[in-house]
């Protein structure tokens, strides 16, 4: 379980900087292009992963009732509106809107998935999202803005996709639902950005390519295939709660690439947060593997149609 709990934070890691990096990125494309490109890189990354462990399992009509709401809910509607938002908002405060999204999964895995929400859950996200406003706290306020109601679509669709996924895994294996509706949700997004926006508005910048394939494969495929493991082993309501460290991340990384202040009362909400999460997450030293196993991230992806939760 602990193991579990380090490669979540390892994603959420890489998501909360993706909040700095998505805000370079849309002052060089635009932003439905950029999650096309994006998208179309991750699905070669997942196609020649699963082709090269031929771990790809078969799908039946059922599956892609789900699949299909999927790529809509969790790429075309998700990326469009996380890129969007970033045009008109900083990425600190889009980290606070997402940070919402560990409740709302919970809320809806109670209701769809029949998880149970512990006190313990509950105090720690209590406390978590106290330490988000300190963290993101400026004496001018949060002004609202159509920029923040792309967030908050963002985060809800996001919130959806986890639900769906979830459900997904119990039928088929993580790589093969990762892989799927990623394809899906790029064979939306592509065409909707080629009419949209043209696709000579694009940098000419080569570091501005690199940034995006690296964290397109990074941060969308890699992570997104443990985060999905992870989702099945120890369940949505549960994995959600390390979302709550974004904002945190959002806030350091901001620190060392574009050198936003840092003060002592966002010091002191990054220590809620961190307190929160580890309450809410139940983290005991020495607490034993429930598997028994040792599992690392290269196991787990070698291995992944054979996780069992």
């Amino acid at each position: 379980m602990v193991r579990s709990y380090i490669l979540l934070l390892f994603c959420v890691c890489c998501w909360g900087s993706n909040f700095v990096f998505g805000s370079i990125l849309v002052n060089e494309f635009p932003p439905i292009l950029l999650s096309a490109i994006r998208l179309s890189a991750t699905s070669l990354f997942l196609i020649g992963y699963g082709w090269s462990f031929k771990k790809l399992g078969h799908l039946t009509r059922r599956d892609f009732l789900l699949l299909i709401p999927l790529g809509f809910v969790g790429t075309l509607i998700n990326q469009a509106a996380f890129f969007t938002g970033l045009e008109t908002i900083d990425a600190t405060t889009a980290s606070l809107i997402l940070s919402l999204a560990p409740i709302t999964v919970a809320v809806l895995a109670a209701v769809f998935l029949k998880e149970t929400i512990t006190r313990k859950m509950v105090i720690g996200s209590v406390i978590a999202m106290v330490g988000i406003f300190f963290v993101v706290g400026k004496s001018g306020g949060i002004k609202p803005s159509i920029g923040m109601l792309y967030i908050v679509l963002a985060m809800i669709s996001f919130a959806i996709s986890i639900i769906i996924m979830r459900k997904l895994t119990e039928r088929i294996d993580p790589l093969t639902a990762t892989v799927y509706s990623t394809l899906i949700g790029s064979g939306m997004v592509i065409p909707v950005a080629l009419i949209k926006e043209p696709i000579t508005h694009v940098s000419s910048h080569p570091w501005a390519w690199v940034l995006l394939f690296v964290t397109a494969i990074l941060m969308q495929g890699l992570c997104g295939l443990i985060w999905n493991v992870q989702l099945k082993r120890i369940g949505a309501g549960k994995a959600s709660v390390f979302l709550n460290l974004q904002p945190f991340v959002a806030m350091v990384v901001g620190f060392l690439l574009m050198g936003t202040p840092v003060t002592i009362v966002q010091i002191v909400g990054s220590m809620l947060i961190v307190g929160g999460v580890v309450l809410a997450t139940g983290l005991k030293k020495g607490k034993p593997e429930e598997s028994g196993k040792p599992v690392t991230a290269t196991g787990i992806l070698q291995k992944v149609p054979k996780v069992n939760g």
